[in-house]
């Protein structure tokens, strides 16, 4: 369903106009310009929502096709579904929050401006990347992007990161890079299998074309290296940790709360629907990984010293549940999914975004470093929890009502899955409370007598984000409203027949 006003194109538009404005304006304003820029995203993509038809939310809506390399089949093509729309949702509201919170990241104003101001504009040209790869409908336009994120991420890390930033930055970039090269290979299959033309590369003109079965896997594997580097899943999660030790807190909010959902965006919107054969070739060993990803993501974070790799490897065990629910191919577990790749951007924004708050007055990421601050600083304490609580899945919170159904659908097809990835529900109580416990309660450290709690402005940042937990965790329908549909698309492009919540059947099964 196209819209009379090119509500995308305004969303990819004014971000990259911000970014160029940073460059013009003194760099005094970068801060209230980025703010208000961001503020002004935020307001679009709610006014976006206005017009999406939530009861259609399985169709392609706000769609908007142009030429752009008619001889090559090429075309600007953008548009959502509700599971699209629910990401750049997230994406828009996580950058003015990461603006905030990094109002005097990089110094004080008048040593720092500039660096800032370069920083800034880093920012929101990865928000337009971000929201132009969750609107792609062209699969050259969606690759192009995918490559294209990673020069902003890697000059955030390289340039704004810590001690090993470099050592960071080319790792992630030489990952990431490898796993797009081998999906360009796929990409270039695809295309000289489909219909050609035009508009050759458009993602609904590929969809359903036969394929050779052997081509097909080969082609499914590509693309699932990519995006399962992205995600980040074990094996290919190393960078992960790394990056995030070594980046800012914003960068590491942007990085995993919202950039690596592109991965499993990929795997639902792009591996299922592209190549279903394959994808119920591969399930049984994608969901073997998805397995390991959550007990190994909750094991290692259990050990880490670092408050930031420790937040890195829980959201390793969290990706894991996610693939888990894409593979398990139920309407309740895709579902599950999707939300819970909303959900997870909340509580992991809230965890590195308070956690760098805590940095930033010590000056240590070691978890040793701290101790007994919740009588030092209450409310940095109790936002903390909450949102360790939100990772760990608390009922009452949003991540809860995903993990939930995940589980639940996982179980209706695989029930071993299913139990065996129930653990990671255990690990994660041990690696929230117990770092909660390390950091916040027993004796303090003497220099953390003066430690200030929460200004105004890191309140600002804190406040929307709990919020929003509560809120969809006690009334989840509005968001499920957006991913349910979508959800039982995606199982009639893949051709398996959908298993309703607590009918379980035998493993591996499709009927």
């Amino acid at each position: 369903m196209s819209s009379s006003f090119p509500w995308l194109t305004a969303l990819i538009v004014v971000p990259v106009l911000g970014a160029v404005a940073l460059w013009v304006l003194p760099a005094s304003r970068a801060r209230a310009v980025a703010l208000g820029v961001t503020v002004l995203e935020l307001l679009l993509g709610v006014a976006a929502l206005t017009a999406f038809d939530v009861s259609d939310a399985g169709a392609v809506q706000l769609s908007e096709i142009h030429g752009w390399i008619p001889a090559f089949g090429v075309s600007y093509a953008v548009g959502v579904d509700g599971v699209g729309l629910a990401l750049i949702l997230m994406s828009v509201l996580l950058v003015p929050l990461v603006v905030l919170a990094s109002w005097r990241e990089q110094g004080s104003l008048t040593a720092a401006t500039d660096k800032l101001r370069r920083y800034l504009a880093l920012v929101l040209l990865l928000e337009a990347f971000i929201v132009a790869v969750f609107a792609a409908r062209d699969l050259f336009l969606f690759y192009v992007l995918f490559e294209a994120m990673l020069i902003p991420v890697y000059f955030m890390i390289g340039m704004f990161g810590g001690a090993q930033r470099r050592y960071a930055a080319v790792k992630f970039l030489l990952y990431s890079l490898a796993g797009g090269l081998v999906m360009l290979v796929g990409v270039i299959a695809l295309y000289l299998q489909g219909p050609g033309g035009p508009q050759g590369f458009l993602t609904d003109n590929l969809t359903g074309i036969a394929l050779d079965p052997t081509a097909e896997k080969l082609m499914f594997c590509a693309f699932f290296l990519a995006f399962a580097i992205k995600a980040p899943m074990f094996p290919v999660h190393t960078w992960l940790p790394d990056a995030v030790q070594q980046s800012p807190a914003g960068t590491s909010t942007l990085l995993v709360g919202v950039l690596d959902k592109v991965g499993t965006f990929g795997m639902l919107t792009l591996c299922l629907p592209l190549f279903p054969n394959a994808s119920r070739w591969a399930a049984p060993v994608v969901i073997v990984l998805a397995v390991v990803s959550i007990l190994y993501g909750a094991l290692l974070a259990i050990g880490q010293k670092d408050i930031m790799r420790l937040i890195a490897y829980t959201s390793v065990s969290h990706f894991g549940f996610i693939v888990l629910g894409i593979f398990a191919f139920t309407s309740t577990s895709v579902a599950g999914s999707s939300f819970y790749m909303v959900n997870h951007g909340l509580s992991t924004a809230a965890l590195f975004l308070i956690a760098g708050f805590l940095v930033a007055r010590r000056g240590s990421q070691q978890i040793a470093d701290f101790g007994g601050l919740q009588r030092i600083v209450p409310v940095l304490a109790g936002t903390f929890l909450v949102a360790g609580l939100s990772a760990l899945s608390l009922p009452g919170l949003s991540t809860f009502v995903s993990e939930f159904l995940v589980l639940v659908g996982t179980f209706a097809r695989h029930p071993a899955a299913a139990v065996v990835a129930s653990l990671g529900v255990v690990l994660a109580a041990i690696y929230v409370l117990w770092t909660y416990q390390r950091m916040f309660t027993g004796p303090s450290h003497p220099e953390l007598a003066g430690m200030p709690d929460a200004d105004g402005r890191e309140r600002w940042v804190i406040a929307p984000l709990l919020a929003l937990m509560l809120v969809l965790g006690f009334v989840p329908g509005p968001a499920l409203d957006l991913v349910r549909p979508p959800a039982s698309v995606t199982l009639e492009q893949v051709g398996v027949q959908d298993v309703p919540a607590g009918a379980a059947t035998n493993e591996g099964s499709d009927k």
